[in-house]
């Protein structure tokens, strides 16, 4: 017999039926069933513009760095994870949230494998480089131009040192994860003509890989196919430290 003093268990929470989850998998994904496939690969995208320190609106599609700082954290400490693959399709963003991110990327000590779909543009480029291999789709482009600043500048020579030691910062860091030299990726950031009204160069899938930002050309497979060979690399290294 219960003591009518003892508190009464609360209700076992009622278990999720098949055809809810199936609603839910369509509102969520559009489809009826999204196949879980066991991998040691994580797949980090990078899409819409990069949000830093300023929140964006509501109707812009953003990639928080408060969201994304944390998951490489995480990637790099969990054991199951061998490999980390980067989507990017952005338009660029916060100067110092994409070096941020880049930075991070590059002193990962798991394998990784950046590819650019549709656009890496303006900070999108270091982020692209700090893998320690890039693809490009043949029809991607990535765009090369001066930071610039939004919002209230105060025209004193201050500010413009500022934004030299900020674009700096970028080109030293693309020069040091990339094989372009930083003669060329200033020749390309301050080309005249081919953009119309601003300045800088737009490079197409190909393109990028002749001046030496990316290393190839290729999709999802060859990203996939190359990740999996440094982490077997990777997986040698040990052997062979424990031997």
């Amino acid at each position: 017999m219960q003591d009518k003093h003892e508190p009464t268990p609360p209700p076992k929470p009622r278990r999720q039926t098949q055809g809810v989850k199936k609603i839910d998998t369509i509102k969520e994904f559009g489809q009826t069933d999204v196949p879980a496939v066991k991998t040691n690969i994580h797949c980090l995208p990078i899409i819409g513009q990069i949000e830093g320190h300023l929140i964006l609106p509501p109707q812009n599609k953003t990639t928080k760095y408060e969201h994304i700082i944390p998951q490489l954290v995480a990637i790099e400490q969990d054991p199951e994870i061998e490999g980390l693959l980067i989507i990017l399709n952005t338009v660029g963003g916060d100067v110092e949230a994409g070096l941020a991110i880049a930075e991070i990327i590059v002193s990962m000590t798991k394998p990784t494998v950046s590819l650019v779909l549709g656009g890496g543009h303006s900070i999108g480029v270091p982020v692209a480089v700090s893998a320690r291999y890039s693809f490009i789709a043949e029809t991607a482009t990535m765009t090369i131009h001066p930071i610039r600043l939004s919002g209230l500048v105060i025209g004193v020579p201050q500010t413009y040192e500022y934004m030299d030691k900020m674009q700096d910062r970028v080109i030293r860091f693309v020069e040091k994860h990339s094989r372009i030299s930083e003669a060329k990726f200033r020749e390309l950031m301050f080309q005249t003509g081919e953009l119309a009204r601003d300045i800088g160069t737009v490079l197409v899938g190909r393109d990028a890989v002749e001046v030496g930002l990316i290393d190839e050309v290729g999709g999802i497979s060859k990203a996939i196919k190359k990740l999996q060979e440094f982490i077997n690399e990777e997986k040698n290294k040990k052997g062979d430290y424990l031997h």
